[in-house]
């Protein structure tokens, strides 16, 4: 997978979520390089190594052991691991399987469904998956900024797309290609016998204003995991980390600081 690199210390670890690359945690790798070895990643079939192999599966569950992997080469772990968004989801799935190479887990937005105890297996709402499908089809049939919009604002809040820097704009769009594949590779529902499995330190992210589903998310796991503290970044959204950096850097510095001594 390439990276990025910024900064000695302990290995802190960095996961994308949907449409993303590496450079989505640049005001992380400038925050907090001063104290870790900040390393943030593209996961495979994201820019800039968009031209791989048409038969190599596009999964999260693949993303999840490529993490570790990752760390296993890299040859400073184990990591302190913050993941976002879809990003978070193959976080998660990652510090359960491979709990050698994780030292801490930052949560931030953590996507997929939650499967609660008595009710019906969970899935997303018909609502979210014709929208999201109207999204694939804009960009596959060249309307890739409109296809953008509505999926990125889906997830964030109305008008996101439209307030969001050029930087973000170029690299949702340098990514937009991985979008059908997303959506034909759902996230698995959380369940509280797999969040029993993560045994680290487990920091949980939200944005005040970020979709209910996330925050809903997030308080379950928050009851869930057997090691979870949370964190709620005030007036921000889903991209909390990019709306107000220096809240997120601190949380999660904070966060590995009680963690280390």
């Amino acid at each position: 997978m390439p990276y990025v690199e910024a900064g000695e210390g302990e290995l802190l670890l960095f996961v994308h979520g949907s449409l993303c690359d590496y450079r989505y945690w640049q005001p992380q790798l400038a925050g907090l390089s001063k104290q870790y070895c900040c390393v943030s990643v593209s996961l495979t079939h994201y820019w800039p190594v968009t031209d791989t192999e048409p038969d190599q599966p596009f999964s999260w569950s693949e993303h999840a052991d490529d993490v570790a992997e990752f760390i296993d080469r890299f040859g400073a772990g184990p990591a302190h691991v913050v993941g976002h968004s879809r990003g978070g989801c193959v976080a998660f799935h990652f510090a359960r399987r491979h709990p050698q190479y994780v030292r801490t887990l930052t949560l931030a937005d953590p996507g997929g469904p939650l499967q609660i105890a008595g009710r019906a297996p969970a899935s997303l709402p018909e609502t979210v998956n014709a929208l999201r499908a109207k999204a694939a089809q804009l960009i596959e049939t060249g309307e890739v900024e409109a296809g953008l919009q509505l999926f990125v604002d889906s997830v964030s809040r109305p008008g996101f797309w439209a307030m969001s820097t050029p930087g973000f704009r170029r690299m949702a769009t340098d990514n937009a290609h991985t979008l059908a594949r997303q959506f034909r590779d759902p996230l698995p529902a959380y369940v509280p016998e797999q969040a029993a499995e993560v045994r680290c330190p487990v920091l949980l992210i939200d944005g005040e204003k970020s979709p209910d589903m996330f925050r809903r998310t997030a308080t379950a796991l928050q009851t869930w995991l057997p090691d979870s503290r949370r964190e709620t970044v005030r007036g921000a959204s889903h991209g909390m980390n990019l709306a107000h950096p220096a809240a997120f850097n601190r949380y999660v510095d904070e966060f590995i600081r009680s963690v280390d001594v």
